[in-house]
């Protein structure tokens, strides 16, 4: 290994990354959390897996998870013998049941809860520093950030309860997020399937802590063809107000507005939350697979457009009772 690879795997056990490093592999957190989401806007269709690898010592285990509209379909589970690969995109949990690599994602979660996709064409994060901006670069943060497919192609063949789909050229955003756990509070969106393939939107916030620190942060990404605008604190302003069902969310710096409103439709789906400690998950994340979401770009770039296939979502840590909950 060069100078600079030894000083990259010093650094990321902080849970930092060096400008231009590859946030995908293992930092070795508390909790290390992967996620995909696929839009299928011929059939009007979107499919959620994540899985969070979760340290224990007695044994790393996963929070794995499969999510699907229409439909209400959701299927998680408790899988031991996890692993995320500290040199490589690698994640794989439950012997077989679990595997994912920059071009793969596989899932079998039984008969009815099963996805085999194929990944191609990805649009990849173009910029130095990750999502988090200058806060990506910052060790021993409680949380940490990163969309690292703003696009793509996904093929394959999922099972969501009784029903079978076919995936076929569908687009694909995937993001990691790692650190201590979750936040005390958070909220996220994520869309695609606008007028133009090329568009995708992301956001996220929630309690940032470091010792004995902490604020409310957030921030946001756009993908707009070629160009990536990324607004995060301190270089720029972002301003987050969520009641579950709206989200409002307007982002301004480096000559760039952005502002973005989300709106549940329908009843969220309730996704697992892990708890590394007690080896097991409870459902505190609620998140709309098909919200209603606008996005309004002024400035250097100017772009308007809505999508009916966002992703719009808040969560919280579990209280002390629910901790306790068997």
């Amino acid at each position: 290994m060069t100078v600079l690879g030894r000083l990259d795997s010093i650094y990321r056990r902080t849970g930092a990354n060096l400008p231009t490093g590859d946030p995908r592999p293992s930092h070795g957190a508390e909790m290390e959390g992967y996620f995909w989401r696929v839009t299928d806007m011929a059939h009007q269709r979107v499919l959620v897996v994540l899985c969070g690898v979760n340290r224990h010592p007695d044994g790393d285990w996963a929070t794995v998870a499969m999510a699907a509209h229409p439909g209400g379909f959701v299927r998680s589970a408790v899988l031991d013998g996890a692993s995320a690969a500290p040199d490589r995109f690698l994640v794989t949990a439950g012997d077989g049941a679990f595997t994912a690599t920059d071009t793969d994602v596989h899932v079998d979660l039984g008969p009815d809860a099963r996805a085999d996709l194929s990944l191609s064409r990805p649009v990849t994060w173009p910029l130095a520093l990750g999502a988090g901006g200058v806060f990506s670069a910052l060790p021993f943060l409680g949380q940490y950030w990163h969309p690292h497919l703003l696009g793509g192609a996904a093929d394959g063949n999922v099972h969501v309860g009784d029903r079978e789909w076919e995936i076929i050229d569908a687009d694909v955003y995937a993001e990691k997020n790692w650190g201590a756990g979750f936040p005390e509070q958070w909220w996220w969106g994520q869309a695609q399937g606008f007028d133009r393939p090329d568009v995708c939107v992301a956001f996220g916030g929630g309690l940032l802590t470091a010792g004995p620190l902490s604020a409310n942060v957030g921030g946001l990404v756009v993908r707009i063809g070629a160009k990536v605008i990324r607004l995060t604190p301190p270089f720029s302003r972002v301003r987050s107000e969520t009641d579950g069902q709206r989200w409002d969310v307007d982002g301004r710096g480096h000559g760039y507005r952005v502002h973005i409103i989300g709106q549940g439709v329908g009843e969220p789906h309730v996704l697992p939350v892990p708890l590394p400690a007690q080896r097991r998950n409870i459902d505190t994340d609620f998140e709309f697979l098909a919200g209603h979401l606008s996005v309004e770009v002024s400035g250097r770039l100017e772009y308007r457009g809505e999508s009916n296939l966002a992703a719009l979502e808040i969560g919280h840590r579990p209280t002390t009772q629910e901790k306790a909950q068997p």
